[in-house]
């Protein structure tokens, strides 16, 4: 009987490697600023050559695990996994298994009113003003399209804080997936390329009233309006036929420009 791919595909000895000292990490409790043991220490307790345990250490950095540095007292030093680099890995899973608009909201109708009963007691005077600071961007219609496309973002980014003050890391880390997602891979070709008001009135008149909601620590009608914020969101933009791009997701601010010079060179390879 032949072997799935999952097991009949023999690592690499770096890959071995690299989870050697991921269990060294663990083992040892090191923490974030720690260092591990110098290049040549590695070379003889795990018997490879400089070459392999560099690829190794290659391959933690690009899992956000490790950094290296150069210089007197340089060496690879142990970091925390940013959250950036957790939404690039989770984009890459999701590129050949694509969710669609529909996917996310269903996620995001379960999650988020979980996270925002989650809040109770913790939102204090300064994160309300973050709060009011994004909706102030979407208080009045837009003057141009750009303005739409801007204050379509903002309505998400006021999710996106309201997620940073979420005590539970992992409610948090599935909710602001979702919403990168939406901000960072969604085109929305009617919102975008005409004036959607609805989209946006509706969409701060929920808010507003979750604030309200929020400020007087109710937080059944917290997760009520989230609820129903949730809905109407998912109901407005199938109607408006979003649709995903097929493409990597981006968690800088670069998502939306023009290919690069590299990409560019390898297009017609």
């Amino acid at each position: 009987m032949s072997q799935s791919p999952r097991h009949a595909a023999r690592r690499a000895r770096p890959e071995v490697i690299g989870e050697a000292i991921k269990e060294y990490i663990a083992h040892h409790g090191l923490v974030p600023g720690d260092r591990l043991p110098q290049e040549s220490h590695l070379v003889e307790a795990l018997d490879a050559s400089k070459g392999t345990i560099r690829e190794a250490l290659r391959g933690l950095t690009a899992q956000g695990l490790i950094q290296t540095r150069t210089g007197p007292g340089g060496g690879a030093f142990i970091c925390e996994v940013s959250d950036d680099r957790a939404m690039e890995l989770l984009g890459n899973y999701f590129f050949f298994r694509q969710p669609t608009i529909h996917d996310i909201y269903e996620v995001r109708k379960q999650l988020q009113p979980s996270m925002v009963a989650s809040l109770e007691g913790v939102l204090d005077d300064a994160a309300f003003r973050r709060l009011e600071a994004v909706m102030a961007y979407y208080t009045h219609p837009p003057a141009s399209l750009e303005e739409e496309r801007t204050q379509r973002i903002k309505e998400l980014e006021f999710h996106l804080v309201l997620v940073d003050y979420c005590p539970n890391p992992l409610l948090a880390l599935m909710c602001r997936f979702m919403i990168r997602l939406l901000m960072s891979l969604t085109t929305c070709q009617q919102i975008y390329d005409r004036p959607y008001p609805e989209l946006r009135q509706r969409g701060y008149d929920y808010q507003r009233r979750l604030l309200d909601a929020l400020r007087n620590d109710d937080m059944d009608e917290a997760r009520r309006i989230m609820a129903e914020h949730m809905q109407a969101a998912q109901a407005l933009m199938e109607a408006g036929e979003a649709t995903l791009d097929k493409a990597f997701f981006r968690a800088d601010d670069t998502a939306g420009e023009a290919p690069s010079r590299e990409y560019l060179a390898l297009r017609d390879l």
